[in-house]
């Protein structure tokens, strides 16, 4: 007999069914830890013990960069929705229209501007829950948009990237997404404008292979995963077992593939440093 249900008086039963969010207590997937969801937040999405970086929607993210929160939208252009009229198990408009309604995003690039510690920059957030941060003609342009408003700003452009690598469903049109964001970083170093890469986990593929990787200055978060073809993937291929913490960020770090790993409290901070010392602005004290 079920308690609950055939004992307790209706109006009881309700006050002792309270509805709770989903969201409520969240798990670390490193220690298995449950965290208070309010908590994880407040942290900016770091578990407090285990110190893992759980994945930063783009809005907090954005917040937690910026003076204030504040940032103004910058309009990315319009690019061909489906090229190729690719079907898989479903139309590839379709999908694309699945994912615009759930993140309430054109696509994979969200491109602001604001001011760091009141030095004007431009930056950009790689979505990864929009097709898994995947890069096609619309995120292309989106960059290359957000470079060439840097160089119209004479401000510094950070990009987070976040990206499973190249977009399948555009094909050629997708990968032709890679020269082209490279020919945009060469425009911000003839400029002499910073650019500065943030390597959130993942980054693989394509944009690995692309614009990810030609920062002045390349950061990654804790534990991040960076590399272009999967580790079992190149486990499989040469037949050898690869190293402990193989494409993690810290491993990239001691190998020279980037300049330095830098905890989430700490990336503001980080930022607002490098760009005052690029773009040789004094530091607020000194300026005083």
């Amino acid at each position: 007999m079920n308690w609950m249900s055939n004992v307790v008086p209706p109006k009881i039963r309700s006050l002792l069914r309270r509805d709770t969010p989903e969201n409520l207590w969240v798990k670390c997937p490193d220690s298995g830890e449950l965290v208070f969801h309010k908590d994880l937040e407040a942290n900016l999405f770091v578990v407090p013990n285990s110190g893992y970086h759980m994945r930063m929607s783009v809005k907090a993210r954005l917040a937690s960069i910026y003076d204030g929160g504040v940032y103004e939208e910058i309009a990315t252009p319009e690019a061909p929705a489906d090229p190729l009229k690719f079907r898989d198990v479903k139309r590839y408009a379709d999908r694309i229209k699945e994912f615009r309604a759930k993140t309430g995003a054109n696509d994979s690039i969200k491109l602001t501007a604001g001011s760091l510690e009141t030095i004007p920059v431009v930056v950009a957030v790689q979505d990864f829950e929009f097709i898994a941060g995947t890069l096609g003609m619309a995120a292309g342009e989106a960059i290359i948009a957000g470079m060439d408003e840097a160089v119209r700003r004479r401000a510094p452009f950070i990009i987070f990237t976040a990206s499973g690598g190249a977009r399948m469903q555009e094909g050629i049109f997708s990968l032709m997404q890679m020269p082209r964001t490279t020919v945009a970083v060469r425009r911000l170093r003839e400029a002499r404008l910073p650019y500065i890469v943030v390597l959130t986990n993942p980054t693989t593929g394509g944009v690995t292979a692309s614009y990810a990787m030609l920062g002045d200055v390349q950061i990654a978060e804790p534990g991040a995963v960076i590399g272009f073809a999967g580790a079992r993937v190149i486990e499989q291929t040469i037949r050898e077992r690869l190293p402990e913490g193989f494409q993690r960020a810290e491993y990239l770090m001691a190998h020279g593939m980037i300049d330095m790993v830098v905890a989430r409290k700490d990336m503001r901070a980080t930022l607002a440093r490098l760009c005052g010392l690029l773009m040789r602005v004094p530091a607020p004290a000194a300026a005083a």
